[in-house]
């Protein structure tokens, strides 16, 4: 039997959203990717040279930059991928009632404890992110979760509807422009029991009927808000609220402009690890 061919480890500190790098990085030869403290672990079987030309190419489209030296590559064997990917996954406590674990592993939780399953797959946040912690931390300390419409822009894995359904909230809706991310979103949804609360599309802002959410979060980087604010203005009414991540501390004052241009207030604003998550709401007219 011929031996499966070794595998690139590459790890680079979590300059960009790793959901937005896997999307660009998206070929046969990218195996997944894997976000944790403060850095990204990409898999990638095929030439280093081709790795780095791909890897600098997706970097330059989301303005993140890195020097060469802070690119470390190491050769792994292949039949190791499923204990690489085993040992590096653990559950984590977020706020006071979330948590968020891998199938195989388990997990204390209180009484009223909300659990979420996912398993890291081509690679889309499992929830591990400063950015997705901000997020849902925001998310279990706000009253006006309940019963609420949300929308979810960007959503990846879909971490953050599925935490707000369990919540309380009443339905939500996540969108992405990649097709993998939902596939995997769907996949995570059935896993965790989800039905036809939880919507999950594969389409841009732009395609979504007009509609008033109450409630809407996107964890995405500051170059996709930028381009994609005015975009917010048909989805929201007087009350709506809109909670942004995926920014970092420096992004701050560009995205709060351009907010406040379309209408939106900043109330808030919370940092961890040099990112930010921004709150605004709606201004009446």
């Amino acid at each position: 039997m011929d031996m499966l061919p070794s595998m690139l480890e590459v790890r680079i500190p979590a300059c960009v959203e790793g959901a937005e790098l896997s999307g660009l990085l998206a070929c046969q030869e990218f195996l997944g990717l894997w976000e944790q403290g403060g850095a990204l672990t990409i898999y990638w079987q095929g030439s280093e040279a081709v790795m780095r030309q791909s890897l600098r190419e997706a970097l330059a489209q989301l303005n993140g930059t890195i020097p060469n030296a802070a690119i470390h590559v190491q050769l792994v064997e292949h039949q190791d991928w499923n204990a690489q990917w085993a040992a590096s996954v653990k559950p984590i406590r977020i706020g006071g009632r979330i948590g968020i674990r891998p199938s195989w592993a388990t997990m204390d939780m209180p009484e009223d404890g909300i659990e979420i399953i996912l398993d890291p797959r081509q690679a889309f946040g499992t929830g591990h992110h400063a950015t997705t912690h901000l997020l849902l931390e925001w998310l279990e300390e706000m009253p006006e979760l309940k019963k609420s419409k949300i929308l979810d822009v960007g959503t990846g894995s879909a971490i953050l509807s599925m935490v707000a359904l369990r919540l309380g909230a009443f339905s939500a809706l996540g969108i992405d422009l990649d097709p993998i991310a939902i596939e995997c979103a769907i996949d995570y949804a059935v896993m965790n029991g989800f039905s036809k609360e939880l919507d999950l599309r594969c389409c841009q802002m732009g395609d979504l009927v007009s509609q008033p959410f109450d409630i809407i979060v996107a964890n995405i980087d500051r170059k996709a808000l930028l381009e994609i604010s005015s975009d917010f203005l048909r989805l929201r009414s007087i009350d709506s609220k809109l909670f942004l991540s995926g920014l970092l501390e420096e992004d701050e004052c560009d995205v709060v402009e351009e907010f406040t241009r379309h209408g939106w207030v900043r109330q808030a604003i919370r940092v961890r690890e040099g990112w930010i998550a921004l709150q605004f709401d709606a201004v009446s007219s």
